[in-house]
């Protein structure tokens, strides 16, 4: 191995810069995870040497096997190689924490003039928007990890359970891994994998989904986001039929239009989608809320992390290993399409509305627009447009 291939130990130290580094990247970083990734091999392998090419690809590559947002991942990996095990805990809630504040005080507007028809007004534009970033989102990431027609089928096949279930079902990502196992992997074809392996691969997928018992409101809401956080195989985006099912048809926290909302904020602010939790987190508890169900979404990407992956990044070339993942994230796929067009119908109820979601996704296949500037543009359409259509649809979803 050369000297430039060289790992990074944990425990070199460095907390402080790593730190200063994720608090910036939190508050600046824009684009989604491909281009949150892009961002820390620019700065880090390029300009600041932290990490070699391989070590960048090798974070990128573990991460990707694992449940939990991309982006925020691949930062705790990096602060654990960079850092130990502090450094990554350190690192970690340094990258979340400026999202937690912006989204927190976005809550805190939002309950405070959410009773104002301004605010009806701007999400009625805005909504639409947001079904264009997920199809549009979701095409990158299928672009990104679909290699293959079988991945193409368990795909489809995700895609009309969820459409005729009418929501998401976590067996579903369960059910395509061990597909994937049966299909990429080793114990059908004379080979034999051992044990450990299997033991890694199906427990990753349900790890930390307890069942929520108690009475206490902050502990469901801590129980149903690391639950959550366990779930989000393949993308962010994955919380999005989760957090519906959850929050809007189960426990009525949130109403169909709320839940559109609380997704728009998630996809307004810089870091992953899955920040979505902290805007929930603060309509039905508050700060303490918002707090408690930030924690739990994030928390399970550390446990992760600092546990698992260790595991894998000795064993991620085991064909089931590979299998397992292949299988879950082309169910994810599926499951974000088919939670699109289900959330479609709250979004688009009239010809403005349609006509803003199909300019949306032709603008973001042809260009490359940031998400803040979208929302922005689709809000102060929306605001013009509402007064002028009066739309009533709105008000009785």
């Amino acid at each position: 191995m050369s000297t430039a291939d060289a790992p990074v130990r944990p425990g070199s130290g460095h907390t402080l810069e790593i730190v200063a580094y994720f608090l910036r990247l939190g508050t600046l970083g824009f684009g989604g995870p491909v281009a949150l990734c892009g961002q820390m091999e620019k700065d880090l392998v390029q300009d600041k040497g932290w990490l070699t090419k391989t070590e960048m690809r090798e974070a990128i590559a573990i991460s990707q096997s694992l449940p939990g947002p991309l982006a925020i991942q691949v930062g705790i990996f990096i602060s654990y190689m960079r850092g130990g095990f502090w450094g990554a805990w350190a690192g970690g809630w340094a990258f979340i924490l400026p999202n937690f504040i912006i989204v927190a005080t976005l809550g805190a507007l939002y309950v405070h003039f959410g009773g104002l028809a301004w605010m009806t007004a701007v999400f009625y534009g805005v909504s639409p928007a947001v079904i264009a970033l997920i199809l549009h989102s979701c095409w990158r990431l299928a672009k990104l990890g679909i290699d293959d027609k079988a991945q193409w089928v368990i795909a489809a096949a995700a895609l009309v359970i969820t459409l005729v279930s009418g929501t998401e079902v976590a067996l579903l990502f369960i059910g395509a891994g061990l597909v994937g196992i049966l299909y990429y992997g080793s114990l059908f074809r004379g080979g034999k994998a051992p044990p450990t392996l299997l033991g890694v691969a199906v427990p990753l997928a349900i790890a930390g989904a307890p069942q929520v018992a108690t009475p206490s409101l902050l502990g469901q809401l801590f129980l149903f986001f690391i639950k959550a956080g366990s779930l989000t195989f393949g993308s962010g985006l994955v919380i999005v039929p989760f957090l519906e099912k959850g929050l809007v048809q189960d426990t009525a926290w949130l109403s169909p239009r709320e839940f559109l909302i609380a997704v728009a904020i998630g996809m307004l602010s810089p870091g992953p989608v899955v920040i979505t939790a902290t805007f929930v987190g603060f309509l039905v508890a508050g700060f303490w809320g918002s707090a408690v169900a930030t924690v739990g979404i994030f928390l399970p990407s550390f446990l992760l992390i600092l546990i698992a992956a260790p595991i894998l990044r000795r064993h991620r070339d085991n064909p089931n290993v590979q299998g397992f993942v292949k299988g879950a994230y082309a169910a994810a796929i599926g499951t974000i399409l088919g939670a699109s067009f289900l959330l479609g119908k709250l979004a688009i109820g009239d010809w403005l509305t349609a006509l803003i979601g199909i300019v949306s996704l032709g603008v973001l296949f042809r260009y490359k627009v940031s998400n803040p500037l979208l929302i922005g543009v689709t809000a102060v359409i929306g605001l013009i447009a509402f007064q002028i259509l009066q739309p009533t649809w709105v008000f009785v979803q």
